[in-house]
């Protein structure tokens, strides 16, 4: 079993990759002073996560500091364990949004059985989290450009749109 993680104080909340357009592997990254935990993710679950996290910043009672940028994820990127599933949370009294993350698990079949992955629970302030949305949709934005007609990513070379067969 993997290493499971709660840091309710964290420095920094950061997404990042590694490799090319088309090829990039998805990382979230969480600092708290001298511990850096970074998992493995995909870009559908980056972007999802900013677009709900910009959500639930927007619709809650949480004062807005100072813009920040989303600090450059720390390296080497060398991931804990893969992310399988996650859910949002508020605090409210310590005004905080919490993300948890959960390992992705191989499914054995056996309604039964409890849950043998591991978690991460990251405390982010609201600074943290409009700097990890602007940051997180600059990175999906820098992908590769989809096609006008059928909205799949397009290499550089083109790609085949089965909408002009």
């Amino acid at each position: 079993m993997s290493s499971s993680f709660d840091l309710s104080d964290v420095d920094s909340f950061a997404t990042g990759t590694e490799g090319p357009a088309g090829q990039r592997v998805f990382y979230l990254q969480a600092v708290a002073g001298h511990q850096v935990v970074t998992l493995r993710l995909e870009k559908q679950q980056v972007a999802l996560l900013a677009d709900y996290l910009a959500r639930v910043v927007a619709s809650s009672d949480f004062v807005a500091g100072e813009p920040t940028a989303m600090p450059a994820v720390v390296e080497p990127l060398i991931p804990e364990w893969t992310v399988g599933s996650m859910m949002v949370a508020i605090d409210e009294a310590r005004a905080r949004v919490i993300v948890i993350a959960e390992e992705m698990t191989i499914d054995d079949g056996d309604p039964d059985a409890a849950p043998t992955g591991s978690q991460a629970r990251f405390s982010l302030t609201r600074d943290q989290v409009d700097a990890f949305v602007a940051g997180a949709q600059e990175i999906i934005s820098a992908g590769r450009p989809t096609c006008p007609l059928c909205g799949r990513p397009m290499d550089i070379g083109g790609h085949f749109c089965p909408r002009l067969n």
